[in-house]
């Protein structure tokens, strides 16, 4: 095998394990920033293309999950809405969870304390992405959508 060989064979075995440990690395990266729980992990990770996953990290319900398998998904405070949220801070209709194919958004439907979304107030429909927070009433959702749809997993 001549020097250029070996150097090139070289490269291409570092090459891999660099992939790797950056993969492996992001995933770390990503369950610690939302600190999930092992069945949480494996419930975001059987998610099927074109659906998304609420989870409740503050409020009343801590831990509860949400499906979002429609193309609109209502929550509230009225016992007929998608994603019963038993709370006074929240509207009967106060938010809707928006699908197009496989993106997501929220809109608020004209609520007394509102929706947010990163932090902003969601005046009109707001495009979530992986891992955004969405608040409604004192529910603190975090928004988990299908690892078949995240960009660069296709």
């Amino acid at each position: 095998m001549s020097t250029e060989e070996q150097a090139h064979r070289a490269r291409e075995t570092e090459v891999r394990p660099t992939e790797q440990f950056r993969e492996d690395l992001n995933q770390i990266i990503r369950a610690r920033a939302t600190d999930l729980s092992i069945d949480e992990q494996e419930a975001v990770n059987a998610l099927p293309s074109g659906a998304a996953l609420l989870v409740v990290r503050r409020g009343p319900d801590f831990g509860a999950r949400f499906l979002l398998d429609q193309d609109s998904t209502i929550a509230g405070r009225h016992p007929e809405v998608d994603i019963f949220l038993d709370d006074v801070t929240v509207s009967r209709r106060h938010a809707e969870f928006l699908r197009s194919g496989t993106s997501f958004s929220v809109r608020d439907l004209g609520s007394l304390n509102g929706t947010y979304s990163a932090g902003q107030r969601v005046d009109d429909e707001f495009a979530l992405h992986d891992g955004v927070e969405v608040q409604v009433g004192k529910y603190k959702f975090t928004f988990f959508a299908s690892r078949f749809d995240l960009p660069g997993q296709q």
